[in-house]
């Protein structure tokens, strides 16, 4: 049975990441983007499975987690945009708010 994180005027959107499933509520506009990311979370997560001699779902979230912020750091400081104040406030915007939707359900699932 799967947690929902949830807010008045949100609507919850059923995620799986590897064997897991996550209720995650966020305004309708957001939903096709919070599937994309789940997607290429859950994609990323495999791929790391695949390769772990302790395949945990716990460390694979984090493992994933760190990959791609390294990736995004990367790219970032590629593009010239190594101080966070600089980078597109889009961007920043929607990993902060992902961050946090993530952060929830680990919590959520801790529990």
């Amino acid at each position: 049975m799967a947690d929902v994180i949830s807010t008045p005027t949100n609507e919850p959107v059923a995620l799986r990441l590897i064997d897991r499933e996550f209720l995650i509520a966020c305004p309708p506009e957001e939903r096709d983007g919070l599937l994309e990311a789940a997607s290429f979370l859950d994609r990323k997560m495999r791929e790391l499975r695949a390769h772990a001699k302790t395949p945990g779902f716990d460390r694979l979230a984090v493992l994933a987690a760190i990959s791609i912020t390294h990736e995004y750091l990367r790219l970032q400081k590629h593009s010239g945009n190594s101080d966070n104040n600089t980078a597109e406030p889009g961007i920043a915007d929607g990993l902060a708010t992902l961050r946090r939707k993530l952060e929830a359900a680990m919590d959520a699932q801790l529990r």
